[in-house]
């Protein structure tokens, strides 16, 4: 490199600088700041406080909600709900067409595969383990292998698993083995040893030294005689009770207060008994209003143990649909009772001495809608509402009772009929995609407000409904749209659909009068805000949002004014008043910047601020891949008293004030 004269760097800095500084000033990067608009924050003008169950949540047993995304268990029909034959065909598919949806899989029929010829495999409908059959393996004792199969599992190397298999036969059959393969013929097998007539359960437990997607789980031996096969449970053994601790910890992140189960429409069908006793000797069924079949697998006991896994309060929804008073009575007594009862006794033996501490209780799901099964006209469910409310009271006079809604003639009659007999009372809002982006990201604030407004006038208009005060408990609302990918209702959410969930909980803040609760549907695939595969879990963009407003928003709302049609700003103080916490959806592709008029207050210098941004509205996330949507946390500075909030963003500030 040739020596440059010193001289003629300095003219080049003489001339570069001005240049640099102009482009500074030209680019916005200056010091003055271009405020777009000047917001107003009254800090004195506050609200009812926002109650922590706006952030509850509602699982169902449907799809891949339980089985396949919460619950660890790996293998599909592990009670052979369906029979096992030569003919597989395992999967069926369906489409939705009132949600505009492609064709989606359910399991249609065994996904059990036979080892072996036509004859090797017959259902036993005489002495089944449980069920109406259990599998009986006929051996030909020529050394060839027979029994059954289930492909399609992921298993990851060096991990260890845990489970249990239960089986009755000949000694001749020994020794049967349970084996892993991979794609690659790799293998990892426990052998079984001993045998008897009567079934016996034989556990399981062994390391992967392989992975793969599409590994198999066999069932066999070469032998000779018969051996049956009662049920088969395979689950990573770092399982928390039963549950994936991958989701888990999101569900945790999530950090909900409430959830609802087990339906939705599902519970309209469902006989509580049915998840209760020995786990393997609970009947599997066919779900009563969705595809595919419920292993009762996870029941009353179950529920109870996840929601003192994650820290939530328990919400059960009772059958009001195909159920009857008695049915739910002795529900209550089974829950709620002390040992000195027979159904409390019955609870006690089941594992579980303490009565349950359930205080919130859903009279029913849906029963205004032809789709739910029990449907019948108003006047007879208020009836049967208030000879439910009436039982379950008897049992509990403790317990909080929320009534099935619906604007309109439903709630309204309801409200008029059955205000004795209820606490809160249900609505549900589910939202379809809008082509205008504008217009699909606000439609659920715009359903938030409409049965908002529709209540203050029940209020005002039915007598004396204002002194009893029964809000809402909004405990179903959602986007509902896009092809099942994860599964039956297993939709995958946008980044647009994500900034629709903020504005709508700024509209429950709003309402704070009226919304005691929501239940956001159904945390775990279908519409859910976490996505799994059979290893991996992620944040939906929906999810995102749930977990940042949870865990940072504040909770008394204070009076904010805007004027910008693309911003929905919401404001809180934090409980002790000493935050106070800003949030804004700006569905516009341009940033703003906004002046925070706190009057006389004088907020901290310094804050912290997250951000949810990206500029393409249909971003979005997928288990086990790289997230396209996530929360930024940066500090902040606010000597300003100014946020920036970029296009396509939900962006939240957290600063302290000076007293």
């Amino acid at each position: 490199m040739k020596n440059q004269n010193p001289f003629n760097a300095v003219l080049r800095s003489l001339f570069i600088l001005p240049l640099f500084c102009l482009l500074i000033l030209s680019s916005g990067c200056q010091q003055a700041v271009k405020v777009d608009e000047t917001i107003k924050v009254d800090i004195f003008a506050t609200g009812e406080p926002i109650n922590p169950f706006i952030y509850g949540q509602f699982i169902e047993h449907l799809g891949k909600c339980i089985y396949g995304g919460i619950w660890a268990e790996m293998l599909e029909d592990r009670k052979f709900y369906y029979p096992v034959t030569f003919e597989f065909n395992p999967w069926g598919t369906a489409t939705d067409p009132q949600w505009k949806t492609g064709e989606y899989k359910f399991l249609n029929a065994s996904p059990w595969q036979v080892i072996g010829d036509e004859k090797t495999v017959s259902m036993d409908k005489k002495s089944p383990f449980i069920g109406e059959h259990s599998p009986k393996i006929q051996l030909k004792g020529d050394g060839n292998a027979a029994g059954i199969k289930q492909a399609g599992i992921e298993f990851i190397s060096g991990k260890k698993y845990t489970g249990r298999i239960v089986l009755s036969g000949d000694a001749t059959a020994l020794p049967i083995t349970v084996q892993i393969t991979s794609e690659n013929n790799e293998s990892v097998k426990v052998e079984i040893a001993e045998i008897s007539s009567d079934y016996k359960t034989y556990p399981l437990n062994f390391a992967t030294s392989f992975a793969g997607k599409n590994c198999s789980v066999e069932i066999f031996s070469n032998g000779k005689g018969t051996f049956k096969i009662g049920t088969i449970s395979i689950m990573p053994a770092d399982n928390i009770k039963g549950w994936r601790p991958e989701v888990i910890a999101l569900l945790k992140e999530l950090n909900a207060p409430i959830y609802r189960w087990p339906g939705g429409n599902f519970v309209s069908g469902y006989n509580w008994r049915d998840g209760i006793g020995e786990m393997d000797k609970r009947p599997p069924r066919k779900n009563p209003a969705w595809k595919g079949v419920e292993h009762n697998d996870v029941g009353l006991h179950e529920y109870m143990q996840l929601m003192e896994i994650i820290d939530a309060e328990p919400f059960v929804a009772v059958n009001t649909g195909l159920g009857t008073v008695q049915e739910v009575a002795e529900q209550i007594e089974y829950c709620r009772s002390g040992q000195d009862s027979p159904l409390g006794k019955l609870r006690a033996e089941n594992g579980s001495p303490e009565a349950f501490n359930i205080k919130w209780w859903a009279v029913g799901n849906e029963m205004y809608g032809n789709w739910q099964l029990g449907h019948m006209p108003l006047s007879d469910y208020v009836k049967k509402h208030n000879d439910m409310a009436k039982a379950i009271w008897a049992m509990d006079p403790d317990a909080k009772l929320i009534g099935v809604g619906a604007v309109g003639e439903w709630s309204e009659t309801m409200l008029t009929e059955s205000s004795e007999y209820m606490n809160l009372l249900s609505e549900h809002i589910y939202c379809k995609e809008k082509d205008n982006l504008q217009e699909h990201i606000v439609q659920i604030k715009n359903d938030i407000k409409r049965v908002a407004d529709a209540h203050r006038g029940y209020h005002e208009k039915i007598e004396g409904l204002k002194e009893k005060d029964i809000r809402v408990a909004m405990d179903e609302w959602n986007y509902w749209y896009g092809d099942y990918i994860y599964g039956e209702l297993g939709v995958q959410y946008h980044h647009k659909d994500g900034l629709g969930i903020a504005m709508g909980l700024h509209e429950y803040f709003r309402n704070s009068d009226i919304y005691y609760m929501a239940n956001y549907a159904q945390t775990v695939n279908v519409i859910g805000a976490i996505k799994t595969t059979q290893t991996s879990v992620s944040f939906e963009t929906t999810g995102l949002v749930l977990k940042l407003y949870r865990n940072q928003f504040g909770t008394v709302p204070v009076k904010i004014e805007s004027t910008n049609p693309n911003l929905d700003i919401s404001a809180a103080l934090t409980e002790d008043q000493s935050s106070l916490t800003v949030a804004v959806v700006n569905m516009d592709s341009n940033p703003q910047s906004l002046k925070l008029d706190l009057g006389e207050i004088n907020p901290s210098k310094q804050g912290q601020q997250w951000v949810i941004q990206n500029s393409n509205p249909e971003a979005f996330n997928t288990p086990g891949g790289q997230s396209q949507v996530v929360i930024e946390e940066l500090a902040l500075d606010f000597s300003k008293k100014v946020m920036e909030v970029p296009g396509y963003s939900v962006k939240m500030i957290k600063v302290g004030l000076e007293k």
